[in-house]
C-alpha cells in the first residue's frame, strides 16, 4: 500500500477466495478507519432489509460462483461481515447517490484512444492501487481497485486485450437483478467485445452503468449505457466524452439523478472537443471556468468526489499501450506497453 498519497501497485493471485482475501487485506486498515465510519456506508447499510438484496445474493451465488467466493474472501480479508460487504458492492443498485463519479474521453480511429478520470472518495487517496490479478479461474487483468470493492467497476485491461472503463449512472429505474459491480467483474473474463456485449444484454441487470469497451485488434470503440430495463450499445464514430448520466437517445429519457458536476463535466468536455481539443489529458485535466471542473480536487466537491487517477489507453492491432497518472501534470505513475504490469 502507498504511504505517500501516491497510487500503489499490488499483485494478487490464487483461487477466487484467495484473491478476495488478498484484496480485503489490502484495504482493511482504511476500511475500518474511514469507510465504515462515513455517511456513504451508513446510507447503504440502511438497505439491508430491502427484498432486492436477497434476490441479488441468490443470483450472484447461482450465476457467478467464482465471484461469490471472491466476495466472501474480500469480507474475510477486510474482517467485516459478509452481508455488509456484499451490500456495499451493491451500493449503486440500491442507492442512487452512491459516491462514484468519473469522466471518459472516447476518440475513435484505426487505433482508438480511450481515456478516463477515476473519481471517488477523496479519503481513499493513497489507499487505492493498480492491481494485477491472476485468478485460477478466469482471465488475468490489471485494474484500479478501491478498498472493500471487487475489481471491474473502474478501469482495467485484460490478458485478452479488452479495455474497460466504467462511469457511475444514478438511475431511478432499478430493480431485482445482478448487481452492476458483479457484471463489471464478470465482463473482465470476456474473450471479445461481442462476448462482453452479449453478457450485458442477456443479464438480469439490477442497476445502471456506462461502460466504454475496446479491444486490441478491433477498431470498434463501444459506448454502452445499461439500466435495469435497457441496454444501449453504440459504436463511437466521433470524438466524445461521457460523465455520469445517460445521454444515448434510447436511454436519456429514463428517470435518473443528474448532479451539477456531471452536467458541467459533460458540457465542458463536449465544448473542448468542438473547439478542436483532442488531447485526452488536456480534457481530463481541465479546470475550466466552472466551479464544477472535469478534474476534481476541490475539498467542497458537491458529490464528495475527487479525481484519484487518470488513465490513457491506445488500442493497437496487437497490443494496448497505456499510462496511469495519479497527479495532474506529472509524469505517469505507471506505464504498460502491451503488458499488464508496469515497465
Amino acid at each position: 500500500m502507498s504511504t505517500d498519497n501516491r497510487l500503489g501497485f499490488i499483485e494478487v493471485a490464487g483461487s477466487p477466495h484467495d484473491v478476495g482475501v488478498q484484496l480485503g487485506r489490502f484495504g482493511r486498515e482504511i476500511a475500518h478507519r474511514h469507510l465504515v465510519l462515513g455517511h456513504a456506508w451508513t446510507s447503504v447499510m440502511a438497505w439491508r432489509d430491502d427484498p432486492r438484496v436477497a434476490a441479488m445474493r441468490g443470483l450472484v451465488e447461482a450465476r457467478f460462483p467464482f465471484h461469490w467466493a471472491e466476495l466472501q474472501g474480500l469480507a474475510a480479508g477486510l474482517d467485516l461481515p459478509f452481508d455488509d460487504v456484499f451490500l456495499w458492492n451493491c451500493r449503486g443498485d440500491v442507492w442512487a447517490f452512491a459516491p462514484d463519479g468519473c469522466t471518459t474521453v472516447q476518440i475513435p480511429g484505426r487505433e482508438p484512444v480511450l481515456a478516463h478520470n477515476e473519481d471517488g472518495d477523496p479519503g481513499f487517496r493513497g489507499h487505492c492501487a493498480l492491481a494485477h490479478v491472476r485468478p485460477e479461474s478466469g482471465r488475468a487483468f490489471t485494474g484500479f481497485v478501491y478498498p472493500a470493492s471487487i475489481p471491474g467497476h473502474t478501469f482495467a485491461v485484460t490478458e485478452a486485450g479488452l479495455v474497460q472503463t466504467v462511469n457511475n449512472i444514478r438511475s431511478r429505474c432499478v430493480g431485482a437483478g445482478l448487481p452492476r459491480m458483479i457484471l463489471g467483474r464478470a465482463l473482465l473474463d470476456s474473450a471479445s467485445l461481442d462476448a462482453a456485449v452479449g453478457l450485458l444484454k442477456s443479464a438480469e441487470r439490477a442497476g445502471a452503468f456506462h461502460m466504454t469497451l475496446a479491444q486490441q485488434g478491433d477498431p470498434r470503440l463501444l459506448s454502452i449505457e445499461y439500466t435495469h430495463t435497457t441496454c444501449s450499445v453504440a459504436v463511437v464514430e466521433r470524438p466524445q466524452c461521457h460523465a455520469n448520466h445517460l445521454i444515448h437517445d434510447s436511454t436519456k429519457g429514463e428517470r435518473q439523478v443528474i448532479t451539477g458536476s456531471s452536467r458541467s463535466r459533460q458540457q465542458r468536455g463536449e465544448g473542448l472537443m468542438v473547439d478542436g481539443s483532442l488531447n485526452p489529458l488536456d480534457i481530463l485535466w481541465d479546470k475550466g471556468v466552472s466551479a464544477l471542473p472535469i478534474h476534481r480536487t476541490q475539498s467542497d466537491d458537491p458529490d464528495h468526489e475527487n479525481t484519484l487517477a487518470t488513465a490513457v489507453f491506445r488500442i493497437g492491432a496487437r497490443s494496448v499501450a497505456w499510462q496511469v497518472y495519479d497527479q495532474a501534470g506529472n509524469a505517469p505513475r505507471f506505464m504498460m506497453d502491451g503488458t499488464l504490469t508496469p515497465s
